[in-house]
């Protein structure tokens, strides 16, 4: 794991279109060092094991957000590749594309030809890079901001190569805090994205970032921010006070969870931006189960985090919801909402 980690320190430039030899031993490297998680099944003594990322963090106190503290000691990875592989699909399939019509819009009235910059904030394995480049025309830079340099190698390894219109796509990687990301750093910019970011940050945290895009003048498509909100079929009896138990853990520390999303328009509305929202929810169903019984685990290990005098009753429903998931007899929505702020163009350069 270690040396994965120091492996993945390498930053900058990385051609789209490097070439085939080089791509492979680089993904190499990746697939020898990565940890293979185990896939447990069923409602036995593994039920409550969950991948890093798909629950509560590890040590207590801890954030899983993308923050970074330059001047500390190396962290573990809070989020485990396998988490963001398994996920990818669903989140794929989740994002709306009824946002991508005025960002395209927006992107294609920008001065010059030259093509775009597109920041990825809390980039982890790149997904939305993968998702969305593929969607857009034109030259595309992206810059991938991540806390771990583990993920960071993933993304780069891993990153698309051509634009929608065979165009080249390049990128590079950052460290960095979000909670520190200001308009200057983000000069040039075309666009900012982030996925799945929004509700494991503060109000400030929110406010700074909305700052940052619209003193940029840049739009920012911010996908998959809870909403709080989760259908389970077939209902049960618990399902309501698992989701609120799991609501309140994600307000933790002044973190605003399903709130984030709200606070988001607030913040860039108050700024002069166009915020428009679009529902991008998880629809997970038996071709979903191993996603699904991960979810089941983060889900139910955060609300009895959050009330520990759940944890009897909970034990009972989470092995008979991984019961019926293993059996293909469960279907799950889970609720996220996405936002594309158009901010004020500055008239700088794009």
């Amino acid at each position: 794991m270690r040396k994965t980690a120091v492996t993945a320190q390498r930053t900058g430039m990385i051609p789209a279109q490097a070439g085939p030899r080089d791509r492979a031993e680089t993904e190499s490297e990746v697939t020898r060092d990565t940890p293979t998680a185990p896939e447990p099944t069923g409602s036995g003594a593994d039920a409550h094991f969950v991948i890093p990322g798909a629950g509560p963090a590890v040590r207590p106190g801890e954030r899983p957000t993308v923050r970074l503290r330059e001047d500390g000691p190396e962290e573990q990875p809070r989020y485990a590749p396998e988490w963001l592989e398994l996920r990818e699909p669903a989140d794929a399939g989740a994002r709306a594309l009824d946002l991508l019509d005025p960002l395209r819009i927006r992107l294609a009235n920008l001065p010059g030809k030259a093509g775009v910059v597109i920041h990825d904030l809390g980039c982890g394995t790149g997904s939305m890079g993968r998702w969305l480049a593929p969607r857009l025309d034109g030259a595309q830079h992206w810059v991938l901001h991540d806390r771990d340099p583990y993920l960071l190698h993933f993304a780069a390894v891993a990153s698309p190569r051509v634009a929608a219109d065979g165009s080249r796509v390049t990128v590079e990687t950052r460290r960095g805090d979000v909670a520190r990301l200001t308009s200057d750093a983000l000069a040039g910019a075309s666009l900012v994205t982030a996925s799945a970011l929004l509700d494991v940050l503060t109000r400030e945290e929110i406010d700074t970032l909305a700052a940052a895009c619209t003193g940029a003048g840049c739009p920012a498509l911010l996908t998959l921010s809870v909403a709080g909100r989760v259908d389970i079929g077939p209902a049960d009896p618990m399902d309501d006070e698992i989701a609120e138990a799991f609501n309140e853990h994600q307000r933790r520390g002044g973190l605003l969870g399903p709130d984030a999303i709200t606070a988001a328009c607030e913040a860039f509305s108050e700024r002069g931006a166009t915020v428009r929202l679009n529902p991008s929810p998880w629809r997970l169903g038996p071709a979903e189960a191993a996603l699904t019984a991960q979810w089941l685990r983060g889900w139910v290990g955060a609300a009895v985090e959050q009330r520990p005098e759940l944890r009897e009753r909970a034990d009972r429903y989470l092995r008979e919801r991984l019961a019926a998931c293993e059996a293909g007899e469960l279907n799950v929505v889970v609720h996220h909402t996405d936002l594309l702020a158009l901010s004020r163009p500055t008239g700088g350069p794009a």
